[in-house]
């Protein structure tokens, strides 16, 4: 499977598009906002920049890309009328991987540019946005010359499957039965994801570094496991939601065996330890901060695990939001006839889970200054 081609949301604006479906991710920025106002703020304040570049990696399409630029241009305006400094330049570039839904982006922009003008309290402020595809595994601008970088919910999606398990050089599949870490995996499969993650976010760390201004900094919204074992993670639970509705379609005979076992995800959710010591280890960033939320997987249940709650309806949302995020790679493995049925089976088979319990996501909210 080549990453860069098939990693991608659902475009448009559609039903079952990202943008339509991306109320999960939302609650994390929301979270995640002071540490947005406090990064840009610090940054303002001690460079003084008559030009200052922002960059949001792994951006997608939708109202989350935009609620990010927004934030960051309020937050420039009260900064200036704060120290009575003239407002800087903005350059924004909106990264993700070429199959992106660009044009929707820019679509909206005018939309985005009438809402900061109606804001009363915010003074204009120039800014200037540029899409930027290309991976954030490879450099993406020259060296010293951002000030600010944002990503939200990306970095989980690692470079590539790990090679050893794609080769199936003694023609058994590594990770048979499942598309990605599960309880049936051998703990091979297991060293290998996270070795991938661990030398990618390795990697991704020396680049942000490479191209940053000195003092520049991070805000990094990723999902992450509880402290169980990786093979009770919430991330494994709900994959395997997703291979068992599946494996269904298999002993049905509508898809092959061949198909699913050949198909695994290029995603790893770490541990919070795991996280914080490779940053450490690398000595290029000062953690100024991060902190750990929980919300249901459903992004529409905001009741406690006590509440009486329509577990149908429930199935129903997460579904959405798991299709609006899988269903451009398991339309190129599997064939797009397949997708309604698959997601019809997941949302049955999740409101059957939420008999027994709530599908969790942890997410962390890591803020790093460049040393």
């Amino acid at each position: 499977m080549k990453i860069a081609k098939v990693l991608c949301m659902v475009g448009g604006s559609g039903e079952t598009s990202y943008a339509a479906n991306s109320k999960l991710q939302e609650k994390a920025i929301l979270m995640a906002r002071p540490m947005l106002k406090e990064a840009v703020g610090e940054i303002y304040r001690n460079l003084l920049p008559e030009k200052m570049v922002v960059a949001d990696l792994g951006c997608s399409s939708g109202p989350n890309t935009f609620a990010v630029l927004s934030e960051v241009i309020k937050m420039v305006s009260n900064q200036c009328q704060g120290v009575g400094q003239q407002v800087p330049e903005i350059q924004f570039f909106l990264n993700d991987l070429p199959n992106n839904d660009f044009n929707s982006i820019f679509q909206s922009l005018d939309h985005v540019d009438q809402t900061l003008t109606a804001e009363k309290d915010t003074i204009s402020v120039p800014h200037f946005v540029v899409g930027l595809p290309g991976s954030f595994y490879g450099r993406l601008f020259p060296r010293q010359s951002v000030h600010f970088f944002h990503s939200s919910y990306s970095i989980t999606w690692i470079s590539q499957v790990p090679k050893e398990i794609e080769d199936n050089r003694n023609g058994m599949p590594l990770n048979k039965g499942n598309i990605y870490i599960g309880r049936t995996s051998p703990p091979v499969v297991v060293q290998l994801y996270q070795e991938q993650f661990h030398r990618d976010f390795s990697h991704f760390l020396k680049l942000r570094f490479d191209e940053l201004v000195p003092c520049g900094q991070m805000l990094l919204s990723f999902t992450v496991r509880n402290k169980k074992g990786i093979l009770d993670g919430e991330q494994s639970t709900i994959f395997g939601i997703v291979t068992d509705s599946l494996d269904s379609m298999v002993r049905e005979g509508i898809i092959e065996e061949e198909k699913l076992d050949t198909f695994n995800l290029p995603f790893y959710a770490p541990s919070t330890e795991e996280v914080v010591a490779i940053v450490t280890l690398q000595g290029l960033f000062e953690i100024i901060s991060f902190k750990t939320f929980v919300s249901n997987f459903d992004p529409f249940d905001d009741l406690d695990d006590h509440a009486e709650f329509d577990n149908v309806q429930s199935g129903t949302n997460c579904a959405k939001v798991m299709r609006s995020v899988l269903e451009p790679m398991i339309a190129c493995h599997f064939g797009s006839a397949i997708v309604d049925d698959l997601f019809s089976r997941f949302a049955i088979n999740v409101a059957k889970h939420l008999l027994k319990e709530k599908l969790k996501i942890f997410v962390l909210c890591l803020s790093l200054k460049r040393k």
